[in-house]
C-alpha cells in the first residue's frame, strides 16, 4: 500500500467558527514524505502538522508557529486520516480553518473532487505497541494495541436531548464517510453570549452547528443521527489523533474526552519510542487497516 496524496490542486471558501471572517483555503498535492504541511500565506509562514505545533486546546485544537495559528483543524484532519491522505500542503488566509456546516463531510466531498494519487513509496502507519491513558478526573482517553483502527467514546451531558451517548466505530474510509462524517459541532445557548463577549463563536449559526437551549435542538431541521452527538465526538478524536501526521493502527477509547485530554494522549505517547512504531502498513499483519482504505 503505497502513500496518498491530491490529484490536483481544489479550493474552498468558508466562514471561520471563531472570528466570524471568510477564509479561503487550498489544497495543493505534496511531495512523498513531505507530510501535512499548513502555510499561512498572508504571514508567509509554514506550521508543520505534529503535536509539537499544538499551542491551544481550549476550544479547538489549535496549532501554531512564532505569531501565526491556525484553529479548528480537526473536522478538516478527520477527512485526512479516513481517506488515507499522507502528504499535503494546505494553504489558509486567515488563522482558522472554515467551518463549513461544522462537520468534515464538505472536506471529505473536497477531497472527492480533488482525487486521490498514489505516491511511489510505501504508506507508514503508528502502530501502538503499548497501552497509553491519560485521566482527568473521571474523563479519560487511551490507545491500545489492536489489529485494526477503531474508536470507542462515551459522553454524558446533563441535557434531556443528549444524556448519556456511547458508540463503537470500526474505522474505514467508506463508513467514515456513512456514519461519521455528516455528525456536527453542537453549542449551547446559555454558552454563546459569553463566547462572542471574548470574541469567540462569532461565526457560529444554526448553519455550522447543532445550538440546544435547556430542553431541546433549535435547529429546525433536527438532528442528522440520534446520537449524533457522540459521533461528533468520535469524528473530533479521529481529527485530533491525526495531528501524529499518520493513521494509528490501535483502539481509542474515551469517556467525556476533549481536545485538552486528546493532545495529552499524543504527547503521553510520544514520551517512550517503545510505546509505538512507524511502521510500514504492509509490514504489520492486518489485512483489516489495509482494507479499510478500499
Amino acid at each position: 500500500m503505497n502513500q496518498r496524496t491530491i490529484k490536483r490542486p481544489v479550493e474552498v471558501v468558508g466562514i471561520g467558527l471563531h472570528k466570524g471572517e471568510p477564509i479561503r483555503m487550498r489544497l495543493e498535492p505534496f511531495e512523498v514524505d513531505g507530510g501535512i504541511v499548513f502555510y499561512r500565506d498572508d504571514l508567509a509562514t509554514t506550521i508543520p502538522l505534529s503535536p509539537q505545533s499544538v499551542i491551544d486546546t481550549q476550544m479547538a485544537t489549535v496549532i501554531g508557529k512564532n505569531s501565526a495559528s491556525i484553529s479548528t483543524i480537526e473536522h478538516f484532519l478527520s477527512s485526512l486520516y479516513a481517506y488515507g491522505i499522507d502528504n499535503l500542503r494546505i494553504i489558509i488566509n486567515g488563522n482558522e480553518m472554515p467551518v463549513m456546516d461544522g462537520s468534515a463531510i464538505s472536506f471529505c466531498l473536497l477531497l472527492d473532487e480533488a482525487g486521490i494519487a498514489l505516491q511511489d513509496a510505501p504508506k507508514k502507519i503508528i502502530e501502538i505497541k503499548k497501552e497509553i491513558r491519560v485521566e482527568e478526573g473521571d474523563k479519560f482517553v487511551s490507545l491500545k494495541p489492536s489489529t485494526k483502527a477503531s474508536f470507542d467514546f462515551t459522553i454524558d451531558f446533563n441535557h434531556p436531548v443528549i444524556g448519556k451517548q456511547s458508540f463503537d466505530f470500526d474505522f474505514s474510509t467508506q463508513t467514515f464517510v456513512d456514519e461519521i462524517a455528516r455528525a456536527r459541532t453542537f453549542g449551547f445557548l446559555k454558552d454563546i453570549h459569553t463566547l462572542q463577549s471574548n470574541n469567540l463563536a462569532l461565526g457560529a449559526s444554526l448553519n455550522n452547528a447543532i445550538g440546544l437551549d435547556e430542553h431541546r435542538v433549535l435547529n429546525p431541521e433536527g438532528l442528522r443521527f440520534d446520537n449524533e452527538f457522540v459521533r461528533h465526538k468520535i469524528l473530533d478524536a479521529m481529527g485530533d489523533m491525526m495531528v501524529m501526521g499518520h493513521t494509528i493502527l490501535g483502539s481509542y477509547s474515551s469517556f467525556a474526552g476533549s481536545h485538552k485530554l486528546n493532545h495529552l494522549l499524543t504527547k503521553e505517547l510520544l514520551k517512550n519510542p517503545q510505546n509505538y512504531k512507524i511502521v510500514a502498513v504492509d509490514k504489520v499483519k492486518s489485512r483489516v487497516l489495509a482494507k479499510s482504505f478500499a
